[in-house]
């Protein structure tokens, strides 16, 4: 026979527990249904049909929940809250469910080259608050969420250092980032121990939501780390259930919407409806505690010194107080008490600028008055005029215009504190609850509001006198110069920019200086602006937000570039003012600068520059600076030029031509100016031709040429004339002692060829006969004279 076996399975039906309702997604039509979701499938049958399900519109008001059986809002419970529409995350003991931290390094390595790991580095939960990273990996904390409805989320943060780049952004299901706006994605920079809001509005759908961080760190500075925390996103459409409330706080009536914190000297657990006191005796609370705290032996630490308020002998002494609120224990071995009260002494005198009104109360002095706080006030001197100030040499008391507080990061109560203590002739900080805490002390000093309106054309008189010397110096020329010269610097009144570099940190991110100059300002402000965290350098509004941004007339920011760590583009952060004042001189001090920095733009004439130029740093200081606090700038333009006068241009004639003569006007070379004078239009002027006195020349000349020899030949004939005369005379005046003629003339013997060969007529020169006709006249006359 056949041996049969079955086998039969048994399903028991659902219990409530056994199951939970979820909405399915809304269609077309704006609907959706209520289906039952198993909480372990396969282990019960008989879920609940599906219904159909609330509009998807649908969503309950602020400390109710839905309650998924009945579909309706139902008000939370005592000890619980809800907000409606929205979660929020405000416990920060561990990193909360559905939260993640990716830690990468976006620097761009070599090809095959590995970069520096960050498995160490992420956001790091501190209780009420979470804390990011503090190197320069790239850190995100990431958290994703669906929305039924558009909403939003915000968030509290501390963002103290520009050594670190904060950003918000929103991606999609696809990866997708949301378009946002720079003001959106960038966080501003808060003061210490202040936290601020951000809020960013959401889409419908699935949000992905990253606060990324990234450090830069330039030398061995250490960062300051983004404290985060109260994150809440509104548009969920519905809670399923209420939140309790968290450690230290209580909701005491159903329906809250948020939980109070617990007060002092009072405790509670999670979900806590009401706050449990403690043993006062043996233990204390601060406010918001979630236990209390054996109370330890008071020490030195826990009182602190004040000095009375003078009386009216003129008397004060030393009073001492317990820190509140105290916490302490005197009673206790090894605890010590509080001193007894100093004796009484004269009271210090008051502050320079003070004087005592016989009240025991130090007083300002009236207007156009000075005293030195020993003194009554005493008016000054004819010509002179008070040096307005505040010097504070004695500190009996708290000035009025001073304040004194206690500020914590983790917004733990320290408001009781005296944060700062007078003492003689000297104030000091106190002790403080915790390490968390900040000690301020606050100056109020009125007014001190300056406005001023730059003028872009600047006059220069520049004059150089000989320098007086101990021992004789000879001067081979003047060296005194008395020349006025006007410079029109208005085409350089824009900001001029110059960035060098690059430089590379220790773990080798690149970077650049980026230095803005402005020299003339604009309408009372210092146009130069440094920005952080700006997400393109040309971007339409370059000074960015008033939080993020440094005014001066010269500033210095670094710039990492979009290929430097994995930006999309490129970011500025740690702006700086290197001149303040138009003297070029920043009274900043650092620990390197004691004196504060100082800066020297050196205008250089450069005609052949465009208006706008170029500015460079010294070869040897390529950094603009040698040693971090003197920076030098070397802006070469045709701007820098003096402006042209008369005196930097000549005139050049033409040629007369056609009775019209021009006359042009060129720049001396080389031309060492700009605008100012333009040169003069070409002139035409009426002249006569040279051809025409050449003729009248050459007509003179022939002229006197024909006169000199008809001149010559007039001599000449009434040389003759006077020469016949003269024979004749002569012969006249022989004829009186004459010889007898003779009849033939004698020749002695043997003489008469050699005398005939010797016989030579020479004809005599022009200047020979001029001369022989001169002897001869004179001799003629003298002759006459003679008879």
């Amino acid at each position: 026979s056949w041996l049969r076996i079955k086998l039969f399975v048994c399903l028991c039906l659902c219990l409530q527990g056994d199951y939970y309702f979820e909405y399915t997604e809304c269609d077309s039509t704006g609907s959706r249904w209520r289906v039952a979701i198993p909480q372990r499938p396969g282990e019960c049958t008989g879920l609940p049909d599906p219904v159909q399900g609330t509009d998807c519109s649908f969503s309950c008001a602020a400390g109710e929940f839905l309650e998924m059986s009945a579909q309706e809002c139902t008000q939370c419970a005592a000890g619980s809250y809800s907000l409606g529409s929205g979660i929020r995350f405000d416990e920060w003991d561990d990193i909360p469910r559905g939260f993640s931290s990716v830690a990468t390094y976006l620097d761009n390595t070599p090809h095959g080259q590995q970069g520096p790991s960050c498995n160490g580095s992420s956001w790091i939960a501190q209780g009420s608050y979470v804390e990011s990273n503090r190197d320069e990996c790239s850190v995100s904390l990431v958290y994703a969420v669906h929305l039924k409805k558009q909403g939003s989320v915000s968030f509290e943060y501390q963002y103290v250092d520009n050594n670190i780049f904060f950003e918000f952004f929103i991606q999609n299901d696809q990866c997708q980032e949301m378009e946002k706006t720079s003001d959106q994605k960038w966080i501003k920079l808060t003061s210490n121990g202040q936290w601020s809001k951000h809020t960013v509005s959401l889409k419908s759908g699935t949000n992905v939501l990253y606060w990324r961080t990234t450090g830069v760190t330039v030398g061995a500075k250490i960062v300051k780390p983004v404290l985060l925390k109260n994150i809440q996103i509104e548009g969920v459409a519905y809670m399923s259930e209420c939140l309790p409330c968290k450690p230290g706080t209580f909701s005491k009536s159903p329906g809250s919407s948020s939980c109070e914190l617990c007060p002092r000297n009072t405790y509670s657990g999670r979900g806590a409806s009401s706050c449990t006191p403690c043993n006062t005796t043996t233990h204390y609370a601060l406010e918001g505690s979630s236990v209390c705290k054996a109370r330890p032996a008071c020490s030195k630490k826990d009182y602190f010194q004040i000095h009375s308020v003078c009386d009216e002998e003129g008397k004060t002494q030393i009073i001492y107080k317990w820190i509140e609120p105290k916490i302490c224990l005197e009673e206790v071995p090894d605890a010590v008490t509080l001193p007894p009260s100093g004796e009484r002494e004269p009271c210090p005198p008051c502050n320079p600028g003070f004087y005592n009104n016989n009240t025991a109360t130090c007083l300002p002095c009236p207007q156009g008055t000075y005293s030195d706080g020993l003194k009554e006030c005493q008016p000054c001197p004819a010509g002179t005029e008070p040096a307005l100030g505040y010097e504070y040499k004695w500190w009996n008391i708290l000035p009025a215009n001073m304040k004194s507080s206690c500020f914590n990061v983790a917004n733990t109560k320290c408001d009781g504190m005296n944060g700062w203590e007078v003492a003689g002739d000297h104030i000091r900080s106190g002790a403080g609850g915790s390490d968390n805490d900040y000690l301020i002390l606050n100056l109020k000093v009125p007014g001190f509001s300056l406005s001023s309106l730059a003028q872009p054309v600047c006059h220069a008189l520049l004059s150089a006198l000989p320098t007086p010397s101990s021992q004789d110096t000879t001067c081979m020329a003047e060296t005194r110069l008395n020349h006025t010269l006007q410079f029109d610097f208005s085409s350089l009144g824009s900001t001029g920019s110059i960035m060098n570099g690059p430089s590379f940190t220790s773990k080798g991110t690149k970077y650049y200086h980026l230095f803005n100059i402005s020299l003339c300002g604009l309408e009372a402000h210092r146009p130069a602006v440094c920005s952080d965290n700006v997400t393109d350098l040309s971007d339409k509004d370059p000074h960015g937000s008033e939080a993020n941004k440094v005014e001066a007339f010269i500033c210095q920011s670094t710039v990492i570039p979009s290929d430097g760590r994995g930006f999309r583009v490129a970011l500025s952060s740690q702006s700086t003012s290197l001149a303040d004042s138009f003297l070029g001189e920043s009274p900043q001090t650092t620990s390197s600068c004691e004196n504060g920095r100082n800066t020297v733009v050196t205008l250089r004439c450069s005609p052949e520059k465009t208006a706008k130029g170029e500015i460079s740093v010294p070869r040897q200081c390529p950094a603009g600076t040698c040693d971090g606090c003197t920076f030098h700038f070397l802006w070469e333009s045709s701007s820098a030029c003096p402006c042209c006068t008369e005196a930097d241009y000549h005139q050049i004639e033409g040629a007369c031509k056609g009775g019209v003569q021009d006359t042009v006007y060129v720049w001396t070379e080389p031309r060492l100016c700009t605008g100012g004078v333009g040169l003069p239009v070409k002139r035409s002027t009426p002249c006569e031709m040279i051809d025409f006195w050449l003729k009248v020349g050459a007509g003179v000349g022939a002229f006197c040429a024909v006169l000199l020899v008809s001149l010559t030949c007039y001599f000449w004939k009434k040389n003759k004339k006077l020469e016949f005369k003269y024979s004749k005379l002569v012969m006249s005046t022989n004829k009186e002692c004459e010889l007898p003629a003779a009849d033939s003339c004698a020749i002695m013997e043997g003489e008469g060829e050699e005398v005939e060969d010797e016989v030579v007529y020479s004809k005599p020169s022009l200047l020979g006969k001029l001369k022989a006709i001169a002897t001869k006249v004179y001799n003629f006359e003298a002759f006459l004279l003679a008879h």
